[in-house]
């Protein structure tokens, strides 16, 4: 009796290219006349793979072919996808079913807030928790590891013996898990992982016990899961059934494939599968794993003959076994010949950052796509690089979309939902308000125009510190904007904005999941109309809000306002979202798990540093290192060894670039591991394979031709644009930095304060100004200004956090006022005028502005005071005539320009806020910029006014009726203010000036 034949296990080499490989072998060997392939029944490992196969077959079919059956092995439903193959007769199957993966994660979180009482963290920690929970008992599932497992006397006695917080983490997660599998079994339902197990085993019995008449193959699956395996062993089996394996490295010596470890087979009876020694970082332990757990021997291994399109020369493969040759290994690189460690066709680029990698990349792709019918694809883990290679390529019309996808979060839909729920948990804060007015999805359509009017000015009018929360600041805010006359009848525009918000604000502190998620649903369609949901991302947002609608619904989870917005953020993250078909035929954008079977002419290797490729290992949080080795679960390591094969996989691609930068946004960074093997191997011949030219593209593209250097600014304007009025504050710019001046009041530019800006100088002096006027107005009585500036702040709505970190320097600094000009009424000095305003003329223009207050000292001459919510200018400014404000004032008050008040100015004092060791509070201090001995610097008291006047006339001489220029920075030396910096481009000559001089 002749002996069975072998297992139909095959491996398609690295420089083959997987799926056109594939595809050239399936086509003669199955294809039917008049059926084709439709008889073929075809296990993939993704749905991206089976994009990719589909591809393939429609290169290779000619004229046109029916496809086979395509299945997913990772699918809930793979016994509905086979259907008749599983069960011939519609008997159905005793698989349960799956549980609601979302379900299960608030779930969990519950029952974790049981199990940890007091020690619950937050919310949104806790659902993390939760996640991490249920991807900790999703690996033990995949491995077929069981909560009895977990309970062994064996792994009990490695628990003891660790650390307490171990111990502890250990015992909730049983715990958890325990009541989580009592009440799937209540419910006849299985977590995920377990259900696919069970479908697995389903299928092998069924097959083992009832061949199928059709052909089943599975190609291109490296998961090693033990139910997978004995799947694939089962399919491997069939009369006409094959297992088809990617990148298998059939060329490795036997010594070194003995020596990559145990992998699953345990050195001896009872010990662990994964020995210490094994080597799980090398690109073809994940492929021993996976023959051990189906049984099959390496030597029973076929090569697969058929090559790709895109097939690259036969010893590249072999180069690529060398290159990922375990440490002991790699010692013989030093022996082999040049041919054996040649990688042609393979290019190594070394960027200084990633801009400039992103830039390089973009210029090699653009290069590529001008040769007829070649594909190229970008391979990288790194998002953000893959995000600005995509931004490169639209400067030439190239639209290359990240087969990756985009994070929930980061979508124009997710973004309204995500702004919403941000604005309930802060209560109206203007930054988030705006953010959702200004959307390009809300208010979209025939009133777009008008719309964004209203928002840019309410914009412009909410600017500077945080209001109180709520909607009362912002209707004020309208309120003024209407009786100013600005937006487009935005009072009605408010009204009916106010009304799609309401219930978004009326939100409870404690929320049921379930009603936020409907409450922000429901504001965010009537703000964008359908378009919310019209576009791939808004499917998504719908399909994601649905399930956990659904299931919180079910679980009746609770939110606190507060923690709306991360818990949701954190939730979408998880979501990704695919572009649509429609990007450039031939340029493709993938991560490391798309890659996979993927193959191009030219394959770009991007983002090769550690951390990035391979990423960090990382950590198992719940259960410790020792309780996974001894239950069999491999560790993070394994994901390096993966990591390796995927590029193993694409250094098989005619043309391949490896690409690093030396450094990221955070600071330097190390070359992957992979780029310095491919380094070493190369030794001497690795100067020929450098890619320079791309890089040196990149740093020139957008160099335009040099321009002279930008000068300092001095503009000449007009002697009619020269004809203004001064105002008192503006005098000292003048003198000091005339560039200042021009651009406020020639060009009329005003700064503009941020949204939720921290308290600036102008509004803490505004504040202090009406607080001082409204005191004075009301009889400037002893006691009464603490609670005129309490009113003051509250009827200019500041939020809290402003008013407790400003008011106790506020409150202090007032005391000693009230203090003061009490003290000073006792002396005989009266208060005459507090902001005032006045004007007057000089050399023939008008000076204008307000003094803060005019007193009659006992003397009866007038005495000007000027408050500072800072320090107050030196007396050395003043004598140098950088700081006439209170000279100024004086002149007008002497020239009759204050209506009422007669006199002239013999004391100038300023009353400052700043903190003071002469002060009894310990804030607000009294000077008086007056040369006086003992002080060294100041104008004399007689002279005061008479040197403010010649300093003003030479200003306007020079300036407002002369023809001197307007001088940026004119005297650097000078303290000031620096509003204007970026438009006199002060950093592009100030330097250069320096050296120069």
């Amino acid at each position: 009796m002749a002996e069975p034949a072998g297992p139909n296990v095959y491996s398609i080499a690295a420089h083959r290219g997987f799926a056109d490989a594939l595809v050239a072998g399936l086509i003669p060997r199955y294809a039917e006349p008049e059926l084709g392939l439709a008889r073929l029944t075809l296990l993939l490992p993704s749905r991206r793979a089976e994009r990719i196969v589909t591809e393939a077959f429609v290169r290779l079919s000619g004229g046109g072919l029916l496809l086979p059956r395509m299945a997913v092995v990772g699918d809930l439903d793979l016994d509905e996808t086979l259907g008749p193959l599983l069960d011939p007769l519609g008997a159905g199957s005793a698989v349960p079913p799956a549980a609601d993966p979302v379900r299960r994660w608030l779930r969990l979180a519950e029952l974790l807030r049981a199990e940890l009482g007091k020690e619950t963290p937050k919310a949104p920690g806790l659902l993390r928790l939760a996640f991490e929970t249920a991807r900790t008992m999703d690996r033990l599932a995949i491995e077929g590891i069981e909560l009895g497992d977990l309970l062994q006397e064996r792994v009990a006695g490695i628990v003891g013996d660790l650390a307490m917080h171990w111990q502890d983490s250990t015992r909730n997660f049983a715990r958890v898990q325990a009541h989580w599998l009592a009440e799937l079994a209540a419910r006849g339902e299985v977590d995920p992982p377990v259900r696919r197990n069970l479908l697995f085993d389903h299928a092998a019995r069924r097959w083992r016990e009832v061949p199928p008449n059709q052909p089943v193959v599975a190609a291109g699956i490296t998961s090693a899961s033990p139910a997978l395996a004995r799947l694939l062993r089962t399919i491997a089996d069939l009369p006409n059934g094959a297992v088809i394996l990617p990148d298998l490295d059939l060329s490795l010596d036997q010594d070194i494939w003995d020596g990559l470890g145990s992998a699953g087979i345990p050195g001896e009876a009872g010990g662990p599968p994964f020995g210490e020694r094994d080597t799980l970082t090398h690109p073809q332990y994940h492929l021993k794993l996976l023959l051990n757990r189906m049984g099959v021997n390496r030597a029973e291994v076929d090569p697969w003959h058929r090559a790709g399109l895109a097939a690259a020369p036969p010893e590249r493969s072999r180069a690529i076994s060398n290159l990922f040759l375990p440490p002991e290994g790699s010692a013989r690189w030093v022996d082999l010949r040049a041919e054996q460690r040649r990688l042609s066709g393979v290019r190594l680029m070394e960027s200084a950052h990633p801009g400039e990698e992103a830039q390089a990349i973009a210029i090699l792709i653009r290069e590529a796509l001008d040769q007829p019918e070649k594909r190229v694809a970008l391979v990288t883990p790194d998002r953000g690089l893959a995000g600005r290679v995509v931004a490169h390529l639209r400067r030439w019309n190239i639209v290359a979309d990240d087969t990756a996808g985009q994070p929930l979060p980061q979508t124009t839909a997710g973004r309204v939902l995500l702004l919403l729920a941000e604005l309930a948990a802060s209560e109206a804060s203007p930054v988030p308000l705006l953010a959702l007015l200004v959307h390009p999805l809300v208010g979209a359509g025939e009133g777009r125009a008008a719309w964004l009017e209203n928002a840019r000015a309410l914009d412009l009018e909410l600017r500077g510190p945080r209001p109180k929360p709520g909607l009362v600041p912002v209707e004020a805010a309208v309120d003024r904007l209407a009786k100013r006359g600005k937006g487009e009848d935005i009072a009605g525009w408010w009204q009916g904005l106010a009304a799609v918000l309401a219930p978004v604000f009326a939100l409870p502190e404690d929320a049921a999941l379930a009603e936020a998620l409907d409450v922000l649903a429901a504001a965010g369609e009537a703000l964008c109309g359908a378009r919310l949901w019209g576009e791939a991302d808004g499917r998504a947002l719908a399909g994601w809000l649905e399930e956990l609608r659904d299931a919180s619904a079910a679980i009746g989870t609770r939110l606190g306002r507060a923690d709306l917005t991360q818990v949701l953020r954190d939730a979408m993250d998880r979501v990704p979202v695919r572009p649509p078909w429609g990007g450039h035929p031939r340029v493709a954008v993938y991560g490391l798990l798309e890659a996979r079977m993927s193959r191009a002419d030219l394959v770009i290797c991007a983002g090769l540093t550690e951390g990035s490729w391979p990423a960090s290992p990382s950590p198992e949080p719940l259960l410790p290192p020792a309780v996974l080795r001894a239950l069999g679960v491999p560790s993070g390591e394994f994901r390096i060894g993966l990591a390796a094969h995927d590029l193993a996989g694409a250094l098989g691609a005619p043309e391949v670039v490896l690409s690093w930068a030396q450094r990221d946004e955070g600071g330097p960074v190390i070359p992957s591991r992979f780029v310095l093997r491919v380094e070493a191997m190369l030794g001497d011949l690795a100067a020929a394979h450098r890619e320079r030219r791309a890089v040196e593209l990149a740093r020139t593209i957008d160099h335009a031709a040099l321009l002279p250097p930008y000068p300092q600014p001095q503009p000449m304007p007009t002697a009619a644009q020269r004809d203004v009025a001064l105002a008192v504050t503006a005098v000292d710019r003048l003198r000091g930095d005339p560039y200042q001046f021009y651009a406020q009041a020639i060009l009329r530019l005003r700064s503009l304060d941020g949204l939720d800006a921290d308290p600036s100088a102008a509004w803490q002096g505004t504040v202090v100004h009406n607080v001082m006027e409204r005191w004075h107005k009301a009889g400037g009585r002893a006691g009464e200004l603490l609670a005129l500036a309490s009113e003051e702040l509250a009827e200019m709505q500041a939020h809290p956090v402003t008013r407790s970190l400003w008011w106790p320097r506020l409150e202090r600094a007032l005391q000693w006022i009230d203090a003061k000009i009490a003290r000073d009424a006792g002396e005989g000095r009266k208060v005459l005028a507090s902001e005032i305003k006045g004007h007057f003329q000089l050399a023939g223009v008008t000076i204008k502005g307000r003094a803060d207050r005019i007193d009659r000292g006992a003397d009866g001459a007038l005495i000007v005071v000027d408050y500072k919510t800072g320090k107050a200018p030196t007396g050395k400014q003043v004598q140098d005539g950088f700081a006439l404000q209170l000279g100024t004032l004086g002149l007008m008050a002497a020239a009759n320009g204050f209506e009422g008040i007669v006199g002239t100015p013999n004391g100038f004092e300023y009353w400052s806020f700043a903190k003071s060791e002469e002060s009894e509070t310990g804030f607000g201090c009294y000077s008086e910029p007056v040369l006086e001995p003992p002080k060294r610097s100041g104008i004399p008291r007689d002279k005061f006014l008479s040197e403010t006047e010649r300093y003003l006339r030479e200003a306007i001489d020079k300036w407002i009726k002369g023809s001197a220029p307007f001088t940026a920075r004119l005297n650097p030396d000078l303290p000031g203010y620096n509003d204007y910096d970026q438009l006199m481009r002060l950093d592009e000559w100030q330097a250069r000036g320096e050296q120069e001089a």
